[in-house]
Order: structure tokens, then sequence, then C-alpha cells
């Protein structure tokens, strides 16, 4: 009696696995839709920019800090996902790539698009190893690129538009527009006013102007200019920092008019 109830548990068991596991797919199907989904993932101090086309490419701008990326990745990708198209690295310092090595150990990433920035942290030197290791196409990143990443969804590359190998880190980051039919996202990563001259130089407000500005290097005074704010002329601002964040990040200034 006892072996016959036993496998009759088992039985039961194994069904409502079955039917866990055909509800977690029929949600997973459900979720997906054919609109873009923009993500500023909660990271704290740092960026962590997600996207995905309404064809299912997936790009990630930054990864933030270490030990942060995975939590905020898993409530905007399927649990059954475990591949990213490309990550961007706008630039190297540790705030926007320390979590990149927690996404190498979880997802398979196509590729990786950098700026041409170097540095000498370890972070920085583990990740390319890394990269390196798994065989991971690494490009650098030009003005005038232009990826069509499926669905009307485009991303356009504004910036370096030169060598930026021994520029500073903050003043070689990339920048991008992304633009899905009448909607479009400044991507400024840790650009500075010095930056946003060059781009001013060699854009018009038409080219700039866009729905959402990513604000650059999480508010600082050291970016966002008026006239660049003027030309990009955004509906929205975002700002991604940490609370109570030992920079002062935003910081507040003041316009003349």
């Amino acid at each position: 009696m006892f072996e016959k109830r036993k496998k009759y548990g088992l039985l039961i068991f194994a069904l409502l696995l079955l039917v866990a596991i055909v509800f977690l797919f029929y949600l997973d199907f459900k979720s997906s839709n054919k609109n873009l989904t923009f993500a500023m993932l909660d990271i704290g101090q740092g960026d962590a920019l997600f996207i995905e086309s309404p064809t299912g490419t997936q790009i990630l701008f930054d990864s933030g800090p270490p030990r942060k990326i995975l939590s905020t990745l898993s409530r905007v990708m399927s649990p059954f996902d475990r591949d990213i198209d490309a990550i961007v690295i706008t630039n190297p310092d540790a705030d926007h790539i320390g979590g990149f090595m927690d996404v190498l150990r979880v997802y398979k990433v196509g590729a990786v698009f950098e700026p041409g920035t170097v540095s000498d942290s370890k972070t920085y030197q583990n990740l390319k190893e890394e990269m390196e290791n798994k065989n991971i196409p690494d490009i650098l990143v030009k003005r005038g690129m232009h990826l069509d990443i499926g669905g009307g969804a485009t991303i356009d590359i504004l910036f370096p538009d030169r060598d930026v190998f021994d520029w500073s880190s903050n003043d070689g980051s990339i920048v991008a527009k992304l633009t899905y039919g009448e909607t479009s996202f400044m991507l400024t990563g840790d650009s500075t006013i010095k930056t946003e001259k060059i781009i001013l130089s060699k854009n018009s407000p038409e080219v700039l102007d866009s729905t959402i500005l990513k604000v650059g290097h999480h508010g600082s005074r050291t970016s966002s200019s008026a006239k660049f704010i003027k030309a990009v002329s955004p509906e929205y601002a975002l700002i991604s920092n940490g609370k109570d964040n030992k920079y002062g990040h935003p910081h507040r200034r003041e316009f003349n008019k």
C-alpha cells in the first residue's frame, strides 16, 4: 500500500512540475512584446542600461559596480534567456564595467563595443582577459556607425570621432543615440562638456534632438552644458546615481536663461 501511494505521489508531483514549467513558458511568451524595451537598471552609483529591440536583440550599455547587475537583469529578461547580443563599455571606470564579469559568468555575450580608452585597473584588465578567453569579438566604435537592431530600432554612434586611447575615461566616453519611431534616447555615458562641444560642432540640432536624455556623468557639473541640453531639447532626463553617494551627484546647478 505504501509503495502504491508513493508511486501516485511521484506521479502527481511530476504532473504539477510539468504544469509549472508550461505555465512559466506561457508567461515568458505572453510577456514578450513587439515594442522597444529601454530600462535604466537600479544598480546604485553607476550606469547600466538595458535595451531590447522589437525583434529581440538585447544590448546592455554598462553594468554598474560588481554584484548588482544580475538581480536587476532578472527583472527585464526571461529566466530562460541566457544570451545577450552585445555589451557596450561606454568607459572603463569601475562604476560602468564592474558588473560585466558577473554578466559573462552567467550569459553568453555576442560582442563587446568600447570607445578605445583604457584603464590599468584590475577590474578592466580582468574583464579584457575574460573577453579574450571567451573569444568575444571586441569592436572599437567610431562616429558614423549605424546599428540596426531590428524592428525599426537603431543606434547611431556620435562619439568618439577619433582615437581616444590617451584621453581620460570620461572625455572619451561613448555617446550614442537610440531611435525607435518618434522616440529617441541620447545615451551619454560619462561624457564631459569637452566631449559635448565636439559633438555640437559636428551635428545639427535636428540630429541631436531627443525625447529622453540619459544625463552625462550621473548629473556631475562636468557634464550637461546649457548649449548641449538646448540642442538635445529632451522632454525627460534620466540620472543614474546611488542615494547619498560620496560624489554629491547630481550636482545642483543654475543656468542663465
